[in-house]
């Protein structure tokens, strides 16, 4: 049964209509899906199918190790988005609900290669050195979630020291619980050297994950 409805795939299909390059969505599975990854398996054929700039690979997590490996992945289901290059830019869990504009956001900023970021978090960001690894945890109906998530992975799409994930709560609660997120978005830097919550401004959000570093 579709997941998307004629007119969600009007509005969708609009969204896609911004791509500029090819983009790539790097999906893994399992060969016995669990509820989450058909979900998210059926939602990104529809989502892919709406666009000749999409190209959709699938692989089986336990039998692609070296790729899961060098794109980041430890655990399903997972996306990863390449455009020019991978940029460092993940979902774990299905990009349901608020998360799902945000999902469509990225493809476009991929698609581009660049994304919209003051001059003074640019500025920032080339001092960088040390790696970052920014987690976001979600659930699919908080409203400010993808706020969060999209200033993640325009840092990830900008700076080639991070990587940022969207993280669902509820599809990985053994992570929710190691890192005590009561309520989201909450953001996780480098295994939890810096945590806080909320959908903070441009600068706030940037100067917490730079604490960090």
């Amino acid at each position: 049964m579709p997941l998307l409805t004629d007119q969600n795939k009007q509005q969708v299909q609009k969204i896609l209509q911004q791509l500029a390059n090819p983009v790539t969505i790097h999906y893994f599975t399992q060969e016995f899906e669990c509820e989450p990854c058909q979900i998210a398996h059926e939602l990104l054929k529809e989502v892919t199918a709406l666009s000749e700039k999409l190209t959709l690979k699938v692989y089986e997590f336990k039998n692609e190790h070296e790729v899961a490996q060098r794109l980041g992945v430890d655990k399903i289901p997972a996306i990863v988005l390449e455009g020019q290059r991978v940029y460092g830019i993940r979902f774990f869990g299905v990009p349901a609900g608020y998360e799902f504009g945000a999902f469509l956001e990225d493809l476009v900023d991929v698609s581009r290669g660049t994304t919209q970021l003051s001059a003074e978090t640019q500025t920032l960001l080339n001092t960088l050195i040390k790696p970052i690894h920014i987690q976001v945890f979600v659930t699919p109906t908080c409203p400010y979630c993808p706020a969060a998530v999209r200033m993640a992975h325009k840092m990830a799409l900008y700076s080639d020291k991070i990587k940022a994930d969207m993280v669902s709560a509820l599809e990985f609660p053994y992570l929710a619980d190691k890192y005590d997120v009561y309520g989201v978005p909450k953001t996780v830097v480098n295994d939890g050297e810096v945590m806080f919550e909320g959908a903070l401004p441009e600068r706030e959000f940037v100067a917490q994950v730079l604490r960090a570093a």
